[in-house]
């Protein structure tokens, strides 16, 4: 069961028993309220013993504005908010906070795991390079009669292949020679003046730089031109 699944379940718990509370409340305190209109009989009745009959008409008006009054403070009380619905008010707010403030919560949470994921990677990828640049070194050190040797074939199918897996998961390699210098993703170590290249050229590339979904892992060692 998922955590929103719990909180629903606990709020309906929460609910459900808010809802009986009041019903019993609302039956204990009846027999109060019907006890008023027998109380307000009993004494008009004393007050009809002891007055006059002279009076009867005026009583009569009196108690036509006593029923009326009486009417009126049942429709007031009528249009006035049960408990129980203000109590299922209450916890239908209550479960719409924790809801947002659960979403909320997921959506951070995602958001710190993505980053930290990434965080992650990115510390591995920049200790896995260094073989890269051994491997590009060893192979390139290698003579062309000596290409065909087995080992030499081996060793770059490993190097082929683990360029291949770093692919996979987003790594891929700067392209600097050749292309305008850009700061963000060369890092110039040499200037040169050379009327071959145009003008702020990357002219020779001393250390391949790389990105990882889009940012930036090692940047490029270059040498500019012009």
């Amino acid at each position: 069961m998922s955590k929103e699944d719990m909180v629903k379940e606990a709020v309906e718990e929460a609910k459900a028993k808010a809802v009986m509370e009041a019903e019993k409340e609302q039956d204990e305190n009846q027999p109060e309220s019907e006890a008023e209109p027998e109380a307000c009989e009993d004494a008009q009745e004393e007050t009809e013993c002891e007055e006059d009959v002279s009076a009867e008409d005026a009583e009569e008006s009196g108690d036509d504005d006593s029923k009326s009054g009486k009417e009126k403070k049942r429709f007031g009380r009528k249009n006035k908010k049960d408990k129980k619905d203000e109590k299922i008010d209450e916890l239908t707010d209550r479960l719409t906070r924790q809801m947002a403030e659960f979403d909320n919560f997921r959506k951070r949470t995602e958001k710190e795991k993505s980053q930290m994921y990434e965080i992650g990677a990115k510390d591995i990828i920049e200790k896995i390079l260094p073989v890269v640049d051994n491997f590009e070194r060893g192979l390139a050190a290698v003579p062309e009669e000596e290409q065909s040797n087995p080992f030499a074939q081996g060793m770059e199918k490993i190097y082929k292949q683990l360029m291949t897996t770093l692919e996979e998961i987003g790594v891929k390699p700067i392209e600097a020679v050749g292309n305008e210098f850009n700061p963000d993703f060369h890092n110039a170590v040499m200037h040169v003046e050379d009327e071959e290249f145009g003008e702020n050229i990357v002219a020779e590339e001393f250390q391949k730089g790389y990105t990882y979904r889009e940012s930036v892992v090692r940047h490029s060692m270059v040498k500019v031109a012009n």
